[in-house]
């Protein structure tokens, strides 16, 4: 994982993703001025002005800093420092957290649970997001199946069903702390912006996969009748740990296999870019190697996890992996969509034939049309 840095510096921070996504850079925010970029003499050397804006830094990064009791230190063997936030995803008090964090260390990286799936939230206003939450509509539903396929898009609606009960509940967007992290390390000089949370196509796929048919029934049952009320305290329990842990242990009891692949995974997955970040960094003087010091942003569930797999040996491989569609469950899709075909033809061929032809000439249905076709064989199925 790597990036090049702005001579500038408090230019939009590079944002990278570990898993062979390509870099993309996004402005903090559109205003300049907003970003309070500091005055630098006139005349100076690419050279001097990263020198003095090296020395800037490390006059702002304070030796001991007071940080929040969600911030967890975490040492690498190289002497490299993380700070590791937990935090609440819709919870101002995090988003407070996090900012006061990188405020006093000053890092080098800024690593954050999203992955380029999900980076749209750092690009978008508060009001927009929360619009967004709350608006599931045609055309989402059938991104989410063309992107993660049947049985995983369904759950990734059923998902959002659950955020935007959470959204409407307290008027409030989720990944604020993210928005937050993304501002303020574009204010800090040389500072880098990660993505390190696995793609989300994957762990739904892994998550799907896991689970039995009745326990997929289940879970989708839960999830469609949400209706608990949820207050703005409620959220804030969720950044005490042992509250956290009781929830999660909760969890584990009704659907094993799900907290693996959404929490237990991520967990290695995350502990891995973490200490892909944390690393020792140039100096821009000389060019000699100074331990590092970064900054994670994650959910506060995944901070256990974190903490006991930070000085393991890991092996990503296996957990990136997606289990081939089954012959069996390509049948059942197409049986179906089939009955679903079958029932709109019926439609078309009682409303008469130019509106059949209008109807099956619309986005949804063509794309409805090109899935069912069976998968490739394997070996093992000749």
């Amino acid at each position: 994982m790597s990036s090049s840095c702005s001579l500038s510096a408090f230019s939009a921070p590079k944002m990278d993703q570990d898993n062979n996504s390509e870099d993309e850079s996004v402005g903090p925010s559109e205003d300049p001025s907003e970003d309070e970029l500091p005055s630098l003499p006139p005349g100076l050397s690419d050279g001097e002005a990263m020198e003095l804006l090296w020395q800037l830094r490390s006059q702002r990064r304070q030796a001991s800093p007071e940080l929040p009791e969600t911030v967890s230190i975490l040492t690498a063997p190289d002497g490299s420092l993380l700070y590791l936030v937990g935090t609440a995803h819709f919870s101002d008090s995090s988003k407070q957290d996090v900012a006061m964090t990188i405020r006093a260390v000053q890092p080098d990286v800024v690593v954050v649970e999203l992955c380029q799936y999900r980076v749209s939230m750092l690009k978008m206003d508060e009001a927009t997001l929360l619009r967004e939450a709350k608006d599931i509509n045609l055309d989402k539903v059938q991104q989410a199946i063309k992107q993660n396929g049947l049985m995983s898009g369904l759950m990734q609606i059923l998902l959002l069903k659950v955020s935007a009960h959470i959204t409407e509940q307290l008027g409030m967007a989720p990944g604020g702390e993210f928005r937050e992290a993304f501002k303020e390390a574009g204010q800090v000089p040389f500072c880098k912006f990660h993505l390190g949370d696995r793609p989300i196509p994957v762990t739904f796929k892994r998550a799907i996969a896991a689970l039995s048919l009745w326990q997929k029934a289940r879970l989708a049952w839960g999830l469609c009748f949400l209706s608990d009320p949820i207050s703005k305290e409620d959220v804030e329990k969720c950044k005490q740990k042992d509250l956290l842990e009781q929830t999660m242990s909760e969890m584990i009891g009704e659907f094993p296999a799900l907290h693996q692949t959404i929490v237990a995974e991520r967990d290695i997955y995350l502990t891995h870019t973490l200490r892909q970040a944390t690393r020792c960094v140039e100096t821009p003087s000389n060019a000699q190697k100074v331990p590092a010091v970064v900054v994670g942003v994650v959910g506060m569930g995944h901070v256990p996890g974190i903490e006991r797999n930070w000085e393991k040996q890991l092996n990503i491989t296996e957990i990136m992996s997606v289990a081939p569609p089954s012959r069996f469950g390509w049948v059942l899709r197409t049986v179906i969509k089939g009955v679903v075909m079958g029932m709109l033809g019926y439609a078309c061929y009682r409303a008469g034939g130019s509106l059949g032809r209008t109807v099956l000439s619309l986005p949804a249905v063509e794309s409805l049309l090109e899935t069912i076709r069976p998968p490739p064989l394997s070996p093992h199925d000749l």
